[in-house]
């Protein structure tokens, strides 16, 4: 509650009552809220909630809210962008200190009465229908609470040193915000006046809507153009005096007639030529135009031509190209089968060179065994003789 309510003041602080309603805007807080203090809530029981509050604070009967209804899916989108709204103008920046945690612990300190720090709790809940809560920081208004329940109990405290010197805030602070409390115990109760120009969300209300029809139209005279004369601006200044509806009917049908009147005179002295040269410049504006159109026509043409004319060079520069490619692909090929075929040539070379040498080695191996052998066979000749 007490978050809803920080978000709500700080929200408000920025924009105008007059474009966001303040019932929507306090359910997206309070939605919003729920959030941030980690226990959150759905959008439908946020709607409903409110939707019942709102049918009690207006003595209606309670009404069951249908949730495939056309006005449940308007109140959720509502409900949404409004909180989107308070995220942007806070800069995301929703971290939310409150007076609360400091009153125990300050209470502690100066160990005051139990039924102070009640006292202080309360005064520190009412506190966040003012703006202290935008206007001073927590230590603050903790402070300005404690000493507004203290004197209200008469329970004394420390002046010498000051008390408030030890918790961060000074008497001038404090002052202000036990005036605003005595203030805000001075105003009678509270009563919702619509400013806003939307109207009423989560009521079915027809009170409202019949209210808004009994209340007696603004009577906005009529504005005549300057080109008519003074007995129109007569007649509307009649029609917004007449009383009874049958007369307002009357005299403005009347005044709509001879404003119609004065716009149809008006058409025909500028329609009719009044000089022969008038005339004579028709056909010329008419020839104008058609040069104009047939030179346009010709422009268009033209372009069309040259962009034909581009895609063709471009066509053309593309088979060429793939022309290209394919000789230099070819050229390549060539290379690939002439390196390829004196390879071949060159291992044949190499392997009849070898196949010469193997064989003039077998020759020669084979002659010496020959000689050797014939020698051998004349010695044993020479030693058996």
């Amino acid at each position: 509650m007490a978050t809803g309510q920080v978000l709500f003041h700080r929200f408000y602080c920025k924009k105008s009552f007059a474009r966001f309603d303040v019932k929507i805007v306090a359910a997206s807080s309070l939605w919003l809220a729920s959030k941030l203090e980690e226990s959150p809530r759905r959008a439908r029981q946020v709607i409903i909630v409110f939707h019942r509050m709102e049918c009690r604070r207006e003595n209606l009967p309670i009404e069951h809210l249908d949730l495939y209804s056309k006005k449940f899916s308007d109140l959720k989108a509502e409900l949404s962008r409004t909180e989107r709204h308070i995220l942007k103008e806070m800069g995301f920046v929703c971290h939310v200190e409150h007076p609360h945690k400091f009153i125990s612990n300050y209470l502690a300190t100066l160990e005051t009465p139990p039924e102070l720090r009640q006292e202080a709790w309360n005064l520190a809940n009412d506190s966040l229908r003012t703006t202290l809560c935008v206007r001073f920081k927590s230590e603050v208004v903790a402070c300005g609470v404690v000493y507004a329940a203290a004197r209200r109990f008469q329970v004394p405290l420390p002046e010498n040193p000051p008390w408030w010197k030890a918790f961060d805030a000074d008497k001038s602070g404090i002052d202000e915000v036990c005036r605003v409390l005595a203030r805000l115990y001075s105003l009678p109760k509270a009563q919702y006046i619509p400013v806003c120009k939307d109207g009423k969300p989560f009521t079915f209300s027809t009170r409202s809507a019949d209210s808004q029809s009994q209340q007696p139209p603004k009577e906005v005279p009529l504005s005549p153009p300057a080109n008519n004369n003074a007995n129109v601006s007569n007649t509307t200044v009649a029609v917004a005096d007449v009383e009874t509806e049958g007369a307002k009917e009357a005299k403005i049908k009347m005044a709509l007639d001879k404003l119609k009147e004065s716009k149809q005179s008006d058409d025909e002295s500028k329609s009719m030529p009044t000089t022969d040269s008038d005339a004579r410049e028709e056909p010329r504006h008419k020839s104008k135009s058609e040069h104009r159109t047939e030179s346009s026509g010709e422009k268009s043409k033209d372009r069309d031509r040259e962009r034909e004319r581009d895609r063709e060079r471009d066509r053309e520069r593309a088979k060429a190209r793939d022309r290209d490619r394919g000789r230099d692909s070819d050229r390549e090929r060539e290379r690939d089968e002439t390196e390829r075929d004196r390879d071949k040539v060159k291992d044949r070379g190499h392997r009849s060179k070898d196949r010469t040498k193997d064989s003039a080695g077998g020759h020669s191996e084979k002659s010496r065994h020959h000689s050797s052998r014939g020698m051998i066979l004349a010695f044993h000749e020479v030693f058996n003789h």
